[in-house]
């Protein structure tokens, strides 16, 4: 007969190996920068109640975003490219973040300190780059999304037989029960 305490365990290793291939997931994809992201990512452990078991898996806010992405604002293009020939005045930016539950607000831009070091180590000004993230959004990076995909193909066999096992003492002990009345 299987234990709870082996269920639990079976559930964290689980949990353990998603967030591993989470982490994997954003340095491969180029979104590492200053490691906090990464550093985010945990397992907060199994936790079974009445009828239900859930395992948690915490992240910071910006992981969030950058697992669904962000709808840019929109809008025109205001000034012309001086890197560029051809006039690109009046055209609407490309939008990255379709679909995702998270947007900026027209006219709510996003702090330049937070793109000051990124555009200093290419050369960037962080006022064009922040103009850019608001009016374009953020493409979505799932690497969440794929690591539970790539690990859930290969949970229900240790926890299918668990769970069978545990149903099986379940079903012997009710019907002794019932017998005994």
């Amino acid at each position: 007969m299987l234990t709870l305490k082996y269920l639990q365990q079976e559930l964290n290793d689980f949990g353990n190996q998603v967030v591993s291939d989470a982490r994997t997931n954003l340095a491969s994809s180029g979104k590492v920068d200053t490691g906090q992201l990464q550093n985010s990512i945990k397992s907060t452990g199994a936790v079974f109640m009445k009828r239900s078991i859930t395992l948690g898996i915490s992240l910071s806010y910006y992981g969030a975003f950058v697992e669904k992405g962000v709808r840019g604002a929109g809008g025109v293009r205001k000034q012309t490219s001086t890197f560029n020939r051809r006039n690109n005045k009046g055209k609407i930016w490309k939008q990255k973040g379709k679909g995702s539950p998270y947007s900026f607000k027209e006219g709510v831009k996003p702090s330049v300190k937070h793109f000051i070091e990124w555009s200093n180590k290419r050369g960037l000004n962080p006022y064009a780059i922040r103009e850019s993230v608001y009016r374009q959004g953020i493409e979505p990076t799932p690497f969440l999304t794929k690591a539970v995909e790539k690990n859930i193909k290969t949970m229900p066999m240790k926890l299918q037989e668990a769970f069978g096992l545990d149903v099986k003492s379940t079903v012997d002990f009710i019907i002794k029960s019932n017998f005994k009345k």
